[in-house]
């Protein structure tokens, strides 16, 4: 399983040295990747205002990955079987994650350089806000049809005191008249003797010989009886006490339902297709919008850290996670003359595989590639 992670550290001699250590480190012993990750020149603004967008870019990167996360889950759910393939079928400009974030580039048509930070915050904020509003209206539709259908399709599969007696039950089976009708009786299969010996005698006005078995599972059969309507009432409680049950049951509403079902899974599958198509275009938007929230974090935090002029190198680190200790270990000991108590703020940030006490004398942000496991 693979971690990725964003880092920062000043543009000086001494760091560059640093950097290029790292880099032959990472080269020797395949502990990791790592490549520049590319961020323009951005307004820097006041320091009141970078503070205020500092804050406001935390809470919106914990919402926006939120997002990503209910999408991805709600893909593997829709895909049912497939749901294992989910990975292979979102992706960020055509190409999987890692390769987007590997190879990030700006975009200037949607998030122009030129405005303030702030006005970039607020472009990302209501596009991730827009999606979340129609996510919830569109997997609701989906949901409540995939709902009522997996509860039709359960009165299908029960066992004969539940299930559907569509195909089981036939038209011709039953008498329906203006003082006939016919009841269906579940009766254990070692009581099968007991009911034809006693039915007609149960009470009175039950047609002679009108009893007929329709079906049986391993415990039960389903048997026909046709009587007098003016007596059912009397019929069933007398069935009752000899340990016969009389299922209630329509045809005309078994049909109804039979219907229902047909008619949801043809409206499941047109759906299907237009919902997961549009949960692929929207996570494309939601992760393009995320990488470009990364690396606005990375721009703010730089400049609150290390000062004026901007001048600092931004890093894409990637590594197996049971390697990201050492990477750690390495990390801290090659940058530990950055001073973390010089920080403006707190960007302490857990990187998994990390423990939660340490501290990063670099800045570093995640960038958390396994969406799925984030559950």
């Amino acid at each position: 399983m693979q971690d990725a992670w964003v880092i920062s550290v000043p543009l000086d001699k001494t760091s560059s040295k640093s950097v290029e250590k790292l880099k032959r480190f990472v080269g020797r012993t395949n502990l990791a990747s790592c490549c520049k990750f590319s961020i323009p020149d951005l307004k820097v603004g006041i320091l009141d205002s970078l503070l205020s967008v500092s804050d406001e870019l935390s809470t919106l990167d914990i919402f926006t990955e939120s997002v990503m996360i209910q999408t991805c889950k709600c893909m593997r759910e829709v895909m049912e079987q497939a749901g294992d393939k989910v990975m292979e079928d979102i992706l960020a400009n055509g190409v999987d994650m890692m390769s987007y974030v590997t190879n990030f580039q700006w975009d200037e048509v949607k998030y122009p350089t030129s405005l303030p930070l702030s006005s970039l915050v607020n472009i990302i904020k209501k596009e991730v806000s827009q999606v979340k509003m129609e996510f919830k209206s569109r997997a609701a539709t989906y949901n409540s049809v995939k709902t009522r259908l997996q509860r039709l399709e359960q009165q299908q599969k029960g066992s004969l005191q539940t299930c559907s007696m569509n195909g089981i039950v036939r038209r011709e089976d039953l008498v329906f008249s203006e003082y006939l009708t016919t009841l269906l009786v579940l009766v254990s299969r070692r009581d099968y003797m007991q009911w034809e010996n006693t039915y007609e005698s149960l009470s009175e006005f039950v047609v002679p010989r009108s009893s007929r078995k329709l079906c049986e599972d391993r415990s039960v059969g389903i048997f026909s009886v046709t009587l007098f309507k003016r007596v059912v009432c009397d019929f069933k409680a007398k069935a009752k006490e000899n340990k016969f049950n009389v299922r209630e049951y329509s045809f005309d509403l078994d049909e109804k339902q039979q219907q229902e079902r047909m008619e949801l899974s043809v409206h499941k599958k047109e759906h299907y297709g237009t919902f997961m198509e549009w949960l692929k275009a929207i996570y494309n938007q939601v992760i393009i919008s995320w990488i470009h929230l990364k690396a606005l974090r990375i721009f703010v935090e730089s400049v609150l850290r290390y000062g004026l002029p901007v001048n600092y190198q931004a890093l894409l680190l990637q590594s197996d996670r049971k390697c990201s200790e050492k990477l750690s270990e390495k990390l801290s000991s090659l940058f530990a003359y950055l001073d973390p108590t010089s920080a403006v703020s707190d960007v302490t940030c857990d990187i998994p595989g990390f423990s939660q006490q340490d501290y990063f004398s670099y800045i570093c942000f995640p960038v958390n590639i396994n969406l799925l496991d984030l559950r």
